[in-house]
């Protein structure tokens, strides 16, 4: 009942390429040279036949690792788009994966591991007993395997040699003539860069063909996502019972649970468009709001920009658009509170929207005074979570705790109420009471990729779940590692159920003045959420959203969005665009003076 109350109220090195010989080329090596040096060939070679049957057919693991690296720096071969100039996601990003992921099982399993990963994708649904179909949204680890983005698919991934193999459907006629002509193999083997192409029939025997070997085994995806408690199920079809004696299901869960935590270099700059088309986004709502308007309304202009402008089908998550008293219930958008309030002059929105394209998301979180001008209660409110956003990105970078990011954050924040006259005492022992919890009851941030709330966690062999206040409500207690994706999201929140309850607590109440906190009853709170890699030596901000107060007036009066000066420089954020080639080009914008509000207004609109 009470969460209920509370929540739903680069590498570029040149590939090395490995070719079978076959017999229509041996004849014309034999033309070539010498009838002498071709009577020592074939001294050496006893048959063409022998030879080419001997020779590896696919490219050995690092070849195709090489190969997929070089094509994610230069997006060669076959790549996802939606046209004009959308991001162009290159097919070798899964390629990429794919290799990734037989390297680390043959470290896991032993270099003589054999057999073959199936995953199954996932199915075209209809809404209850209708038949309507609801936008198609592929199964992320399938996704991150394959990148296809079809339903009803099955894919396998061979050990050792990573040999990929898609099945896909055999279609009937009636389907085709609703739905469309079935692409031939060929065209779903050039569109997403697998080595081969099968139908569904063909599933079952091949399957038993690649668990003939002596120790091969059938290795199936099974585990628990620590965030909803739901289970990734195996991979099922008529048949698959009968290698139940060679079937494996606890190497992959774990080892592509951990894959997805550390994002490699094609990932990072994929997100890197998901934050750039979403921070444009909430910049256009933001300039559009005003007093007068409904919640919903805010939710419309964001998704319309990120299809249109972006090709971003799907939102990463129910969007949040939270003015007034609705920004105190922290999960704000769902059905039973459905961004249906009006906006009203002096409300604070309080817009956690992020756009996902091509599976993987962003996460954006974005607070500002519907009528453009911060009050000093609105000031003073804002300005602490600010202060605790910088603070966590300047102190994050690999080996630090997320739990002591988030006792930084709620530190911070709680000294800054204190300053502001709304808790008096040492703010030490208010983090001892569980005073943090109180005003942000949510952890810091999340892990994110394939998903806003992303795998991994509290993976196997990972910091557990704390028990304190606070803590206990992080998605992950994890030390921070070089490549990992996470969202900074501190907020400061006035939610009526969690400060009765501490006013009637004598170890907290006594750190509260009561006529002041009752002043922000019903103002509802802020919330900042960036994206961030973690780097060698710090982080890089994705987000690319106004964050300074001046900056946040600027925007809401109409002013231009990227600034020619960056306000906080502290933040790190990633400035970026994206060119006509549907690629992402990082742009220069320098670390600005101290300027009042009037000054950066007056550069913002003449720029």
């Amino acid at each position: 009942p009470s969460y209920q109350k509370i929540f739903c109220q680069k590498s570029k090195g040149r590939p090395r390429f490995y070719r079978a010989m076959s017999r229509r080329l041996l004849p014309r090596a034999l033309t070539a040279v010498t009838a002498a040096t071709a009577s020592i060939l074939l001294s050496l070679v006893p048959t063409a036949r022998s030879l080419a049957a001997s020779a590896p057919r696919m490219p050995p693991l690092a070849d195709r690792r090489a190969s997929a690296e070089y094509s994610c720096s230069t997006c060669a071969g076959p790549a996802f788009h939606r046209g004009l100039s959308t991001y162009r996601v290159p097919m070798a990003l899964f390629e990429l994966n794919r290799a990734r992921l037989v390297e680390h099982l043959l470290e896991r399993l032993g270099p003589d591991a054999s057999g073959v990963v199936l995953l199954e994708g996932g199915k075209q649904r209809t809404r209850y007993d209708t038949d309507h179909e609801p936008v198609f949204r592929q199964e992320s680890y399938f996704h991150w395997a394959f990148g296809a983005d079809v339903a009803d698919l099955y894919g396998t991934v061979s050990l050792p040699d990573g040999e990929a193999t898609l099945f896909v459907p055999d279609r009937s006629e009636q389907y085709q003539v609703f739905c469309g002509k079935s692409e031939a193999a060929e065209g779903v083997r050039a569109t997403y860069g697998v080595d081969r192409v099968l139908t569904d029939a063909d599933l079952p025997g091949y399957v038993a063909k690649k668990l003939e070997g002596d120790g091969s085994s059938l290795y199936l995806l099974r585990g628990p996502n620590t965030d909803s408690g739901n289970m990734a199920m195996p991979a099922h079809y008529p048949g698959i019972d009968a290698h139940a004696g060679t079937t494996c299901t606890d190497s992959l869960f774990p080892t592509m649970q951990g894959l997805r935590v550390t994002k490699t270099a094609a990932e990072m700059d994929l997100m890197r468009y998901t934050h750039w088309v979403s921070s444009a986004a909430h910049v256009e709502v933001m300039r559009s709001s005003k007093p007068g308007m409904m919640e919903y309304q805010l939710e419309s202009l964001f998704q319309h920009h990120t299809y249109t402008h972006g090709g971003a089908r799907h939102m990463s998550y129910t969007c949040v658009c939270a003015c007034g008293p609705s920004a105190a219930i922290l999960h704000y958008g769902h059905a039973g509170a459905p961004n249906d309030r009006m906006l009203r002059d002096g409300d604070t929105a309080l817009l956690d929207m992020g756009a996902e394209y091509h599976c993987y998301a962003s996460d954006i979180t974005c607070s500002f005074p519907i009528n453009g001008t911060f009050t000093d209660d609105q000031r003073l409110i804002y300005g602490a979570v600010l202060a605790a956003q910088i603070e966590v990105i300047s102190l994050v970078r690999p080996g630090v705790s997320w739990q002591d990011m988030h006792r930084a954050a709620e530190r911070v924040i709680l000294t800054h109420l204190r300053d502001g006259g709304l808790l008096v005492g040492d703010v030490g022992d208010m983090l001892a009471a569980g005073l943090g919890a109180i005003f942000m009851p949510h952890g810091l941030g999340h892990l994110i990729g394939l998903d806003a709330h992303d795998v991994g966690g509290y993976a196997e062999g990972t910091p557990p779940r704390s028990g304190e206040a606070g803590l206990r409500s992080l998605r992950t207690a994890r030390d921070l590692g070089e490549d990992m994706v996470l969202t900074v999201e501190p907020g400061c929140y006035f939610i009526d159920l969690l400060l009765d309850a501490a006013l009637k607590n004598p170890v907290q109440k006594k750190f509260m003045v009561g006529d002041q906190i009752e002043r922000f009853r019903g103002t509802g709170g802020v919330r900042l959420e960036d994206g961030i890699v973690v780097t060698a030596d710090g982080c890089e901000n994705l987000t690319m959203c106004p964050r300074s107060i001046e900056e946040v007036e600027a925007v809401v009066a109409g002013g231009a969005w990227p600034p020619a000066m960056d306000e906080v420089p502290k933040l790190r954020r990633n400035w970026a665009v994206r060119t006509d080639k549907g690629r992402m080009e990082r742009v220069d914008v320098p670390p600005a003076l101290v300027r009042g509000r009037e000054e950066i207004l007056s550069a913002s609109k003449a720029s």
